[in-house]
């Protein structure tokens, strides 16, 4: 009996025992000169489909710089075309990139995220390694980074930039292929390809709008294009406008009582508390010690609750949901090709993009409070959330969340950002003889960024209700002695009950302005061509020489700087990641062959040596790559590839000044030691150096800056699988992959930095069950600490500043299995219809952040998004219409809880959550040679989020797992070609 268990853990072995009887199947169809419908091929036939398999065009596609005639090679690539993003209903090829099987939507940022560090940018992001794992192309060449850092430290390409309208094909490959283009290029590579021959010109206009509201837009793109016998121009323009989205428009965003919980187990937001900080005057700790009647409760529209852990209070149930969900946006857009044949083997070409935006994003609400109040401090000058108010007897904390209609609407608390990008590229390409092409081009690219965010004043708005510092008192009220050290206020009570008007609301507010800047400059040559003929064909090569400059200057504003002196411009609870400027220079070398070993048999190696001139220790790095294709029919390719690959660091993780803090920790080096702050004490034990008051614990600065001592990220890809052509119109492919990264660039937290400083110093570790420190490992960790070389002085030996940057430590070991399925059948008069579907598992997803830990499989866990993602349609077609029906379904994802229970409501959940799938529609007409006309659904069954019953806080779902806030939308469009 067969274990069923055993079966669906082995997929791969699956795979290859199919790939071994694939050839099988089809060799002997193969041989005996049958064609693929059965019948027996005529020496006419076979002499013509001979003659047009010489005749192919020969093209070259992401993965290898050899032309060649066919796509499918040594790795897997996926090709989607402009035509295949507008059936499959999407409106952005940004979009279209975010449902790729082999992607994740893990690391999420955009739109939802309005407080986040990039919400205006979208990036791809396969194998869940990161977004920065996956190198992003235009026509082959790197455009500039988004000038804002990903999630604050990461270096990326904004594909949100990236106009439809001048797009053509779409690759990606997956993989290792830094042996072809260099760093970055651990997950795969994604190579957008724009346009490169039109003739006529084209007008689209297309409006939408979505079913419950907000998201109004226009679309509208020009296209043309000439060609003469020497001259070949083709030209772009467009524009389009997209209203926002808030989550006051969507039911389940606009008021948290609509959760898993309901209303009677939902509780108001603190939206007007104070909270006592020790028990007294009748009040527990952490309960609201006034409330201020029914009639100010109203003026807010708030609700009174009374609750276990808060006492009795009012607040808001729909506060957060005037957030934007989707941002406004208008763009326009210009493009522009031409060729110009100088001779008939050289050729002259240009081409540039320009790309402007102004968005808003807005988090709807402002927030103050005494915890994060810089403002309010302790007596020694520590940060506290607490102070002294005589009205209430005690220490409280004040929380207040400022409404939209006090702020003057939604925009008052609007985010602008303005973003633009140019690219420009131009060069020469011709023969040598009849066997080489050349390519020489030089590229210039710069994207321009500026984010203006409203903030409060810290002083002011501390000042508007707290007034003047009253001197200091302990917990119980009395002004001297140790213990009297919270400072003393005196609440305002009426400006705490009265909502605020907006000329108030300007008053103690700013606007934070971050600007940025990138560029990316680069010049190559290519020569490719075949060398010589072996008995089983040709030898394939490409060599390229390739120069890159890439510059960054971010430019935070200085008064979110924490080291600076407090004033009356210091900003209420926010910091930057400070200024970052810097450049790099990298050349590169490599070659590319392609070696036919039998006539069933071709080899493919490729092998590339990058150097660099930056302040980081990496000056080099060599990889290679290694491929075979087993082609024991005409209709099946066996392929199989190993290559290294590499990540130079961020610009932004070796170059950032980086933002400083104060807080206070063990100087774990001299309590083991009994040295510096523990001179005199002998060595002593980490808890034994824990207790209140130790001279060991004093407060160090902690800064999140650049590290130049990173060194490259080093990966290892491995694929194996098959293609086969079943019948002329049905081929279907099994891929699988494993990568592997080590040293990858991770922050440790300062509490693990002291403790391996402390093992680099001494020689080990003080659990001696850890084996000690590598001596790269402890290079990277010394730089890190800095202490105080003052001989003689009370302070020689302490630390001085600790520098929470990345670090070379963690390791990642993912593997999983792609499928693709195709096919087209014709029905008659009933037309023909056409299925393409793509899936891909991850089965394992292993992690380890220090070299002694151990490596655990989050596979199941959180940290992945979903185990499995499935990208499928089905179209029709007859005479001059067209439909398809697109399917993305996102596999199952662990809950919020992780384990069954039941939420406070009584309803029971698993420890995972159901799948996700959306569904778009498209139908189109033509009406003449000239018009036609196209409706489009996006989100055909208004699945909006996958609900999770264990997930009991608002939004009550994770952007990450698989969200659709907007819902079903409608796109009306029409195209004219004259």
């Amino acid at each position: 009996m067969t274990n069923p268990a055993r079966l669906s853990r082995n997929p791969l072995a699956l795979a290859l025992a199919a790939a071994m009887l694939f050839p099988a199947l089809v060799q002997a169809q193969d041989q005996s000169g049958k064609a693929a419908d059965g019948k027996e091929k005529t020496k006419t036939e076979t002499s013509d489909q001979q003659k047009t398999e010489k005749t192919l065009d020969t093209v070259t596609v992401v993965g290898s710089r050899i032309k060649r005639a066919e796509i499918e090679g040594a790795s897997p690539v996926t090709i989607i075309t402009k035509a295949d993003i507008e059936r499959e209903g999407f409106q952005t090829v940004a979009d279209m990139l975010q449902t790729l099987n082999q992607g994740t939507s893990r690391a999420f940022t955009g739109d939802q995220a309005v407080t986040g560090f990039s919400p205006n940018a979208q990036v791809v992001n396969l194998r869940s390694l990161g977004p920065g794992y996956t190198l992003t192309l235009v026509n082959g060449r790197r455009p500039a980074d988004y000038p804002q850092p990903y999630n604050r430290d990461r270096n990326v390409v904004n594909v949100r930039a990236i106009p439809t309208s001048i797009i053509q094909r779409t690759e990606v490959l997956t993989g290792g292929a830094s042996a072809i283009y260099g760093s970055d290029a651990v997950a795969g590579v994604v190579n957008i390809v724009t346009k490169d021959a039109f003739d006529g010109q084209s007008l689209r206009v297309r409006v939408g709008s979505t079913e419950e509201g907000g998201g109004n837009s226009v679309n509208f793109e020009y296209s043309g294009g000439h060609t003469s016998d020497r001259w070949n121009s083709i030209w772009a323009f467009q524009y389009g406008k997209t209203d926002p989205v808030f989550g006051t428009q969507r039911d389940f965003l606009a008021d948290t009582r609509n959760g898993p919980l309901g209303p009677n187990f939902t509780n108001p937001a603190l939206s007007l508390v104070v909270l006592r900080g020790t028990a007294g005057q009748g009040v527990p700790a952490n309960h609201n010690t006034f409330y201020p009647g029914q009639a100010v409760c109203d003026a807010f529209g708030y609700t009174e609750k009374t609750t276990a852990t808060r006492g009795h209070y009012c607040g808001s149930f729909t506060q957060p949901g005037s957030r934007s969900i989707s941002n406004y946006n208008k763009t326009w857009s210009t493009y522009g090709r031409t060729t110009f044949d100088i001779s008939d083997n050289l050729q002259f070409f240009a081409n540039a993009t320009y790309w402007n935006s102004d968005a808003k994003a807005s988090s709807g609400t402002e927030f103050w409070g005494t915890s994060g109040d810089r403002f309010n401090t302790t007596k020694s000058g520590g940060s506290t959330a607490f102070y002294y108010d005589p009205q209430f007897l005690g220490v409280v904390q004040l929380q207040r969340v400022f409404n939209p209609f006090e702020l003057g609407g939604a925009e008052a608390a609007t985010t602008l950002f303005k973003e633009k990008t140019w690219d420009i590229t131009m060069g020469l390409n011709g023969t040598l003889g009849s066997r080489f092409d050349w390519e020489a081009y030089f590229q210039y690219s710069r994207y321009d960024y500026s984010a203006n965010r409203p903030r409060l004043l810290a002083k002011a708005v501390h000042d508007y209700f707290l007034g003047p510092i009253q001197g200091y008192a302990s917990t119980s009220g009395a002004t001297t002695g140790a213990s009297a050290i919270y400072p003393i206020y005196t609440l305002n009570l009426n400006r705490w009950v009265t909502p605020i008007t907006p000329d108030i609301y300007q008053s103690f507010s700013t606007r934070v302005q971050n600007d940025s800047t990138t560029t990316s400059s680069s010049f190559g040559f290519t020569l490719s061509g075949d060398l010589f003929d072996l008995p089983a064909g040709p030898v394939g090569f490409a060599g390229i020489l390739e120069g890159v400059r890439q510059t960054m200057d971010l430019r935070s504003d200085p008064r979110l700087d924490p080291l600076r002196p407090i004033d009356n411009q210091t900003v209420y609870n926010l910091v930057s990641s400070g200024r970052t400027q810097g450049e790099r220079d990298r050349y590169a070398l490599g070659g590319e062959f392609r070696v036919p070993l039998f006539k069933m048999l071709t080899a493919q190696v490729a092998g590339r040596y990058d150097r660099y001139n930056d302040i980081s220790d990496i000056k080099g790095a060599f990889t290679y790559n290694l491929g075979l294709e087993f082609r024991p029919a005409s209709s099946v390719l066996l392929r199989t590839n190993y290559a290294t690959s590499f990540r130079a660091p961020d610009l932004q993780l070796i170059y950032a000044q980086g933002a400083a803090s104060y807080a206070s920790a063990v100087d774990q080096y001299a309590c083991y030691t009994g040295t510096g702050a523990a001179a005199g004490r002998g060595p002593r034990t980490y808890t034994q150096c824990s207790a209140q008051g130790d001279p060991t614990i004093y407060s160090m600065q902690t800064v999140i800056a650049g590290n130049s001592k990173l060194r490259e990220e080093k990966g290892k890809s491995f694929g194996a699988g098959f293609v086969w052509d079943i019948t002329p119109k049905m081929n279907v492919s099994v891929d699988y992959f494993r990568i592997k990264l080590e040293d990858a660039a991770s922050q440790l937290g300062s509490l693990n930095i002291l403790d391996a400083e402390a093992a680099c110093r001494i020689g080990h570790y003080q659990d001696a069950s850890r084996p000690a420190p590598s001596a790269a490992y402890c290079t990277s960790i010394l730089n890190l600490v800095t202490r105080f070389n003052s001989p003689g002085a009370p302070n020689d030996g302490y630390i001085e500043r600790i520098n929470d940057a990345y670090v070379n430590t963690a390791l990642t070991d993912t593997s999983g299995i792609d499928m693709a399925w195709n096919w087209t059948q014709d029905i008659g008069r009933w037309g023909s219809l056409r299925f393409n579907t793509a899936y891909s598992i991850l089965m394992t997803y292993r992690y380890k952040l220090l070299a002694e830990d151990d490596l655990f499989d989050y596979r199941d866990s959180t940290s992945i998004s979903q185990r499995s993602r499935f990208r499928g349609s089905v179209s029709w077609s007859k005479d001059s219409w067209g439909s398809t029906l697109y399917a993305t379904r996102l596999g199952s994802a662990r809950s919020a809880a992780g384990v069954p229970g039941t939420n406070t409501a009584g309803e029971s959940y698993g420890h995972r959550i159901k799948p996700y799938i959306t569904y778009n529609w498209t139908l189109t007409k033509r009406f003449n040679e000239h018009l036609s006309g196209e409706l489009t659904v996006v989100n055909l069954t208004n699945n909006q989020y996958r609900y999770d019953a264990s997930n009991t806080g608002y939004p009550f779902y994770y952007y990450y797992q698989g969200a659709d806030p907007l819902g079903r939308r409608f796109f009306l469009g029409a195209t004219y070609k004259f």
